[in-house]
């Protein structure tokens, strides 16, 4: 049996997970209109492929992935663009990006669907298919699968802990497509050439767990690995990339440092049945499973396709009439909606519907009396107090001396402050000024560099010019000089014809 470790620190906050993990994933219903942003994954926009106008098929690309971090974007469904335009995103800036807004022609054309042999096609031409999918991180990072998938490791861990309270997505995923999810990790791991497969899943998913047993039957990795289902203690942050890591393998993962430089890499369940889908069948990401919990009248989980407008997804768990705020993610790491008609992206896995009877507004904040409680749940054992007090005093230098970048914002340093100060918002405010800080600082290091470059061109320039000048004069006097002896010798040749030489002097 395998050895399981523990991480440092955090919290047990109830699951709900009941209330929207017992009815199986139904399909969405087409929406009206399917606005797609052409940035899906944390490293970038894909550039441009269509224009208004065009007829477009399901699966068509209509970004295409630029640079070795680029991933592709594809029409979610057949029908016509009717514009490229910029439109609001679901992420905290709210700001906006362009997006092809896509009228569905309802007869969900596919393009042809050129499938492969995961465990025969060569290695390059799979991670080609994975990036021409557009497949990143499902589990909220968004970052580009096909990046991760070229690492050399000794372990894959399957992330099916799904740790934070309400979602229910990736529960869903394993209980009912369990052999796509085994079948996605089995590519993976032979594309990194990983001889053990752990499938980490939390101790309250036992019907998930069950499934990817039953999936796994008796199979081995390439006859000689293993490939096991390991049911992971409900801990409040499990679901970490690292955490999940520690717990499995006891292997600490430093900041700064990736999980391949110590022989491990992470991928989550839903992008592992991404990969087999888009492997075994030719298909691209253009949907996933989303949770609507909370405040609804029809809690579930939908199979959602990328683009969906969010007000046109609600109705479908009826948001109950004292719902005041919808919150993308769960109520420990999600934030709220401030515009409904965002789409759906690649990244959204939960739609948390509040009110005030079911997430009471918080009570005012109070002075930290430094309890200590905030560092002894931190899972990245950091000093969460100090980091608050560096953060509110704007002192950001200190702030990073104490690693503030480290902090995953989980929250569970917020969830146990007695004094209900909302601790991750502090942080997140000093990261953002920290980070724009830079991005100005590093403008003006551009300008002054622009400006200095531009002195140096003119000074360069004028002492061209002037040089050319002096060689222009040099060679004028020059040329003079050489007419002026000209003249001298004409002259002096015709006062004394006598001394010019003749043919019979000469003789």
């Amino acid at each position: 049996m395998l050895e399981l470790f523990r991480f440092h620190g955090g919290v047990k906050p109830a699951s709900h997970k009941q209330e929207s993990s017992g009815t199986p994933i139904l399909p969405a219903p087409l929406p009206q209109l399917l606005v797609v942003p052409f940035r899906q994954s944390a490293t970038g926009a894909a550039a441009i492929r269509v224009q208004a106008g065009d007829q477009v098929l399901k699966g068509q690309v209509i970004g295409g992935a630029e640079g070795p971090f680029g991933t592709t974007v594809h029409a979610p469904t057949s029908g016509t663009v009717r514009a490229i335009e910029e439109r609001p995103l679901p992420h905290p800036s709210g700001l906006a990006a362009p997006c092809a807004i896509i009228e569905p022609d309802g007869e969900e054309r596919w393009i042809e669907r050129a499938p492969l042999d995961g465990l025969a096609a060569d290695a390059e031409l799979l991670r080609a298919r994975i990036r021409d999918a557009g497949i990143v991180g499902l589990g909220g990072a968004a970052f580009p699968s096909h990046v991760k998938a070229r690492a050399r490791i000794e372990t894959l861990v399957i992330n099916g802990a799904e740790c934070e309270p309400w979602i229910t997505c990736d529960d869903r995923l394993m209980r009912e497509r369990a052999d796509e999810i085994v079948a996605g990790a089995r590519i993976l791991a032979r594309l990194m050439d990983a001889r053990r497969i752990l499938f980490g899943v939390e101790d309250n998913k036992p019907e998930a767990a069950a499934a990817l047993r039953a999936a796994l039957g008796q199979e081995r990795l390439g006859g000689a690995g293993e490939i096991q289902v390991v049911a992971v203690p409900t801990l409040y942050p499990a679901g970490g990339e690292k955490q999940l890591i520690r717990v499995l393998t006891g292997i600490e993962i430093p900041y700064g440092k990736l999980g391949p430089d110590f022989g491990v890499q992470c991928f989550n369940v839903g992008t592992a049945y991404a990969v087999a889908r888009a492997v075994l069948h030719g298909e691209p990401l253009i949907s996933r499973i989303v949770t609507l919990a909370g405040n609804y009248a029809h809690p579930g989980n939908f199979e959602v396709l990328v683009g969906t407008p969010i007000d046109a997804l609600l109705p479908l768990g009826a948001p109950q009439a004292d719902t005041d705020r919808i919150v993308m993610g769960g109520p420990m790491m999600g934030f709220p909606l401030a515009d409904l008609t965002v789409p759906v992206v690649k990244a959204t896995n939960c739609l948390l519907a509040m009110s005030p009877a079911l997430f009471p507004p918080p009570p005012p904040e109070m002075p930290c009396i430094r309890c200590g409680a905030c560092t002894r749940a931190c899972p990245v054992v950091l000093q969460p107090h100090e980091l608050y007090w560096f953060s509110r005093s704007k002192n950001f230098g200190k702030a990073q001396e104490y690693h503030l970048f480290d902090c995953i914002e989980c929250g569970c340093c917020a969830f146990v402050c007695p004094s209900r100060i909302p601790l991750v918002d502090y942080y997140r405010f000093a990261k953002a000024e920290i980070r724009a800080r830079e991005r100005d600082k590093a403008a003006a290091d551009r300008a002054r560099e622009r400006h200095e470059f531009r002195q140096f061109r003119e000074e360069r320039e004028k002492a061209e010019k002037a040089a050319r000048l002096a060689a222009k004069a040099a060679e004028t006097k020059a040329k003079l000089a050489q007419e002026d002896a000209a003249k001298i010798a004409a002259a002096q040749a015709k006062a004394h014809p006598e001394a010019a030489p003749t043919s019979e002097g000469n003789a």
